[in-house]
This record gives C-alpha cells, structure tokens and sequence, in this order.
C-alpha cells in the first residue's frame, strides 16, 4: 500500500515537472511572439527556436538577424544580453511556479557573432537557495568550432510582491 502511494506522488510530481515546463515554453513563445513582455525583447529573441526542453534546462538555437547588430555588422552585446536574460528566466521558470526577478546578472564577452550566423544557446538551472535560483548560460556559434561568444551566470529572487488593490474613494 505505502509504495502504491509513493508511486502515486512520483507520478504527481513529474505531471507537474511537465506542466511547469509546457508553462514555461509558452510564456518564452508569448514573448517571441510579442503577446507580452516589451517590443525590445520580442525584437531580439524573434526567430528563437528551441531544440531542447527538460525541466531546468533549454537548447535554442537563433540565426543573428540584422536588425539587431551594431555598425560593423556584430551582434550587438545589448541584443545578446536580452535573448540571455530572457532564455535563462524561462529554464528558471521551468523549475518552478512562478517567474522571479533577476537580482545579479554577470556577462563575459569572448567573441562576437555577424549578421546571419547561426548560434546555440544553452541554459541550464544550477540550484536554488532559499528564495534564489542560479542559472548559467552559453552562448556558441554552431560553426567556427562552437566558439564562445558568450558566458553569463543569473541569481533571480521569488517575487512575492502584489501590487495594492486600489480602495474605493468616499464620496462626499
């Protein structure tokens, strides 16, 4: 009987791994898509494609579109900073109930991407400590010998915060 229900919780634990990751894909496509979020993140995870789903961790891969590099044709870093930040909060968010705010956000530079190369992103949860999940994240060329363009770490907080309800005002 006891390892009837233990087998039972397992079962409910993994549904509920699978439904947080299904979440958290669709909340990274609603931004992709521009359904949420703000213009600047759609425009530069827009064509995002991930390869690569399980809870706590994404594969993605995105071709380097113009309009988001610099005057000699690179990847511009604040582009690359966005699709990091934004690919790192959903392997987060696959890990739990809820989307966190990004409290440390580190970035090393090593190389730089053109206009139309292929990359591959990789973000992989770390842990959590108390209210504080980690992440890292690799950004490759697919080509070139997977050269690193792009290492970065994230902390993000649980955002337990509710906005007030507005109080109805008397009337006089």
């Amino acid at each position: 009987m006891a390892e009837n229900s233990m087998e039972e919780d397992q079962n409910i634990a993994r549904t509920h791994l699978h439904l947080q990751l299904q979440r958290s894909l669709k909340w990274l496509d609603d931004v992709r898509n521009g359904a949420i979020g703000y213009e600047l993140e759609a425009r530069c995870i827009g064509g995002l494609q991930v390869t690569k789903a399980q809870t706590g961790f994404l594969r993605c891969d995105f071709t380097v579109p113009a309009h988001a590099s610099d005057m000699n044709g690179n990847w511009h870093a604040g582009a690359i900073a966005t699709l990091i930040d934004v690919v790192g909060g959903a392997a987060i968010y696959s890990t739990g109930h809820h989307l966190k705010v990004t409290v440390n956000f580190n970035i090393q530079y090593h190389s730089t991407a053109k206009i139309q190369e292929e990359v591959e992103i990789d973000a992989k949860a770390n842990g959590h400590r108390g209210k504080l999940t980690s992440v890292m994240i690799k950004v490759r060329s697919k080509s070139n010998n997977q050269r690193l363009i792009a290492l970065a770490t994230q902390w993000t907080a649980a955002n337990d915060y509710r906005s007030p309800q507005p109080q109805p005002q008397p009337k006089l």
